[in-house]
């Protein structure tokens, strides 16, 4: 089934309004390029923004340097629609202390040039459709952020309508009625809504300069004009959007979910790796391109966008957890017939109902152990060798041990900053105390310190009391059993999904 058959079979509206044209706080105009200049310093002065959008149903989460001036600008920018004014509160799930939203990705093209539809290779049905649909929750401390993949061949209850694919919610009713097939199935009430368009996905990516997406296997989909091979790939703005949309590869829908959670943790580690969140022409670039296509709520206005900056300012790729929907039959064919998926009921229940009360969503087995930490192992350590003494050839002679020895040494052996340190030191950043403890152990009279600057890897600076390095002794383990791909719960983080 094409991508163009899904959610056919309602009515379609027009559920957007024109969007304003605001410059931003303190910008200007040019008279000759028509392009707008960026705030001055004093506007741009706290990192302190961080903006919820959709992509394809995929949620682009932005922690930028923005003051509340250039919050309310980025509000202002907003398409917007009134998602909720009809909606009866006796007739929805609870409130809970977290935020939800809904994030859906439209395959509108009926504003789309015939060039661009033929360039993104996106075919010319005409209507709206929910290509693409995620439910994403802000915990109550908003110091994490689920993002749930949801099917678009879901086969649910539509609220008013009988049975169909969940992306048929949309087509019928537009945003109310997909708000209220997603919250009677889930039972999660829904605060906020978010939509964007395929030209959206596009330009976000392209003022990225390009991202890097990695495939275990090569993909070749004529439709889309993609062909891909195995490995690491830079790619722009049209070849990421054929990469999220393909369906190609033998799980389908759910392949095309979990390529587009690692299109978004790619798109997070672009933006916060690079100079886009504090060079204020990059910035103001990235920020007119990712809100020009978006469409929110109207409850999602400048007081909430920078009350949300505020709260969720030390979110990093660690805290942003993904998962989909549990699936019990991929090929389940509908009283229509043609193919739609039937989720694993009870499973999927639990799954919302621990993202409703902001539980994790893998708990741990009960048992003696249950809760413990893993033991460190040398694969799973990155770090960086420094010589910190005046004797030349320390530094690759224990880069050379460490690799040896399955530490993952990220870069060859430098000079430290000093070459007086008396004592080997295993320096760490947070959460990495007891890697540095493990590795310290394999370096006799060495010390930990703890070093805020550090993000992941380690760094060891030799010092003159190092004598030797001692491999640790890694115990064989079997590899666990895979567990069945259909009904089972797999998360990752955005770290996860990051490659390489």
């Amino acid at each position: 089934m094409s991508d163009d058959d899904a959610g056919r079979h309602g009515p379609t509206g027009e559920f957007r309004r024109e969007r304003s044209q605001p410059l931003p706080p303190g910008g200007r105009r040019s008279p000759r390029s028509g392009r707008v200049t960026v705030p001055d310093a004093r506007i741009r002065r706290h990192r302190n923004g961080l903006l919820l959008m959709g992509v394809l149903s995929v949620l682009v989460l932005l922690a930028s340097g923005t003051s509340w001036a250039i919050t309310g600008w980025m509000s202002g920018s907003l398409n917007r629609f009134d998602v909720f004014g009809d909606m009866a509160d006796g007739d929805r799930p609870d409130e809970t202390g977290g935020l939800t939203f809904l994030v859906i990705g439209s395959d509108s093209r009926d504003e789309m040039s015939m060039e661009d539809k033929n360039a993104l290779s996106v075919g010319s049905t005409p209507g709206q459709r929910s290509d693409s649909i995620m439910l994403v929750r802000l915990n109550h401390e908003r110091d994490h952020l689920t993002v749930v993949g949801i099917p678009r061949d879901l086969w649910v209850e539509v609220p008013g309508e009988g049975e169909d694919k969940i992306n048929a919610a949309y087509a019928y009713g537009g945003p109310q009625l997909a708000v209220q097939t997603v919250e009677s199935v889930t039972d999660v009430r829904i605060d906020h809504y978010v939509e964007v368009d395929f030209s959206g996905f596009v330009d976000v990516v392209d003022s990225l300069d390009g991202i890097d997406v990695c495939l275990p296997e090569a993909i070749e989909d004529p439709k889309a004009h993609l062909d891909m091979a195995a490995g690491t790939h830079r790619v722009d703005g049209t070849e990421a959007l054929a990469f999220a949309r393909t369906r190609a590869t033998p799980r389908g829908d759910l392949d095309r979910i979990d390529r587009q959670q690692q299109v978004l943790s790619a798109m997070l580690d672009r933006a916060m790796s690079t100079e886009t969140l504090s060079d204020p022409v990059k910035l103001t670039a990235f920020l007119d391109s990712a809100l020009s296509s978006v469409t929110v709520d109207e409850g999602l206005d400048t007081s909430t966008i920078n009350d949300l900056a505020y709260q969720m300012r030390d979110l990093d790729l660690r805290d942003v957890t993904f998962a989909q929907v549990p699936i019990a039959d991929m090929n389940h064919w509908t009283p229509r017939g043609d193919v739609a998926l039937l989720w694993d009921e009870p499973a999927a229940r639990e799954m919302f109902a621990a993202v409703n009360a902001d539980r994790p969503l893998v708990e741990p087995e009960p048992g003696d152990d249950a809760g413990a930490e893993e033991e460190p192992v040398p694969s799973g350590i990155s770090l960086r060798v420094f010589n910190g003494t005046a004797a030349p050839g320390l530094g690759a002679r224990l880069d050379g041990q460490l690799g040896g020895a399955g530490f993952d040494v990220t870069d060859s052996a430098e000079n430290w900053s000093r070459h007086d340190v008396a004592r080997t030191e295993v320096r760490y950043g947070p959460g990495e105390e007891r890697a540095a403890e493990y590795v310290a152990g394999t370096l006799p009279g060495s010390e930990t310190v703890e070093d805020d600057t550090l993000d992941g890897d380690l760094q060891v600076v030799i010092g003159f009391n190092h004598t030797r390095f001692e491999a640790p002794e890694v115990e064989e383990t079997q590899p666990e059993e895979e567990p069945s791909e259909e009904g089972a719960l797999a998360t990752t983080t955005a770290r996860d999904n990051v490659c390489g």
